[in-house]
């Protein structure tokens, strides 16, 4: 007969034993190549900064990553192609502010829970936003914009890339803690917006830094104030948005690499080492924050942390714009 403390011990025994191979796997990772899921199209943003990332990375360890663009619905296929992978290691995906913090409320449904169906591996770095004007717009200064609104609600627009994107829930952002009150046109993209902000039919345009920075340095835009903590390097006479009148603003688009649920502990480690490394390489931190990017490495604790916060964060602005995804 077995005794319970006989039980316990065989309990102990098989969980040690099935164990083995997922151990095995961990000590002998990688052995061949690591796909890195990039939710978005090839040359945009989020594909430049994962292949700079991963090509610093190989650079300086044996490893290999493949590059696999999997676009669509907002960056929720490839992020859902992550969340149902293998946590072996071989498929990690590249995730951002608005598939893991503003889709969860901007869609109906989501595939995949971005808290409990990946596992953060750690930070890459965040973009500010900024809102510009034309240069020839009586605007000045943040301040122009809000004293304008206030005296004539509605009266003034703005435009950004779409319903639900960081640029319009950034501005959503702004109107409620500035207590006024704007009128979003949405467009397909950034170009055909820009376009019409410069040509001056169009007031107001909200969107990433690097997007803009080459229309401001023209002299074609006139940027009003960046949504980030401090000033940002590439536009060092732009206030923030907290500096003109509003503490505590901030809004960033973020990067940052994830795996599915359940990767091993260790894999989760080797990884995150390796990303903050290859981010506190002088080389690969200059390529990056020419780009506009603010280079954040952190662990996957912090990250984690930032994913539960920004979700938060996001949801009340998300349903105060009526922004809604099927």
């Amino acid at each position: 007969m077995r005794t319970p403390f006989a039980r316990r011990q065989w309990l102990v025994l098989f969980a040690a034993m099935n164990m083995l191979p997922v151990m095995a796997q961990t000590e002998n990772w990688p052995a061949k190549p690591i796909r890195t899921i990039v939710p978005f199209p090839a040359g945009g943003g989020t594909d430049i900064v994962a292949r700079d990332v991963t090509q610093k990375i190989a650079g300086t360890t044996k490893w290999t990553f493949v590059i696999d663009n999997k676009p669509g619905s907002g960056g929720n296929l490839g992020i859902d192609a992550a969340a149902k992978s293998a946590p072996d290691g071989y498929s990690l995906v590249i995730g951002q502010t608005s598939n893991l913090a503003i889709n969860p409320s901007l869609y109906a449904k989501l595939p995949y829970d971005p808290v409990k169906d990946l596992t953060p591996i750690g930070l890459i770095g965040n973009a500010p936003l900024v809102l510009v004007t034309a240069t020839d717009s009586p605007f000045k200064t943040l301040a122009d914009v809000i004293k304008a609104a206030k005296a004539q609600p509605g009266h003034i627009n703005y435009a950004t890339s779409g319903n639900g994107t960081v640029g319009h829930l950034a501005t959503e952002l702004l109107q409620r803690e500035a207590g006024i009150k704007l009128t979003h046109i949405p467009y397909k993209g950034a170009a055909q917006g820009i376009n019409d902000v410069i040509g001056g039919q169009v007031q107001l345009y909200m969107t990433s830094v690097p997007t803009l920075l080459g229309h401001i340095k023209n002299g074609k835009l006139r940027a009003l104030a960046v949504t980030a903590a401090k000033r940002t390097d590439d536009l060092p006479q732009t206030p923030t948005v907290a500096e003109s009148g509003y503490k505590g603003f901030e809004a960033v688009t973020w990067f940052g690499l994830l795996g599915p649920a359940k990767l091993p502990p260790a894999v989760v480690a080797s990884v995150s080492t390796e990303i903050n490394k290859a981010l506190n390489s002088p080389d690969l931190r200059k390529k990056l924050e020419d780009q506009g990017l603010n280079v954040t490495p952190g662990s996957s604790e912090e990250f984690a942390k930032l994913i539960k916060a920004d979700i938060t964060k996001w949801a009340p602005v998300v349903k105060d714009s009526g922004a809604k995804v099927d």
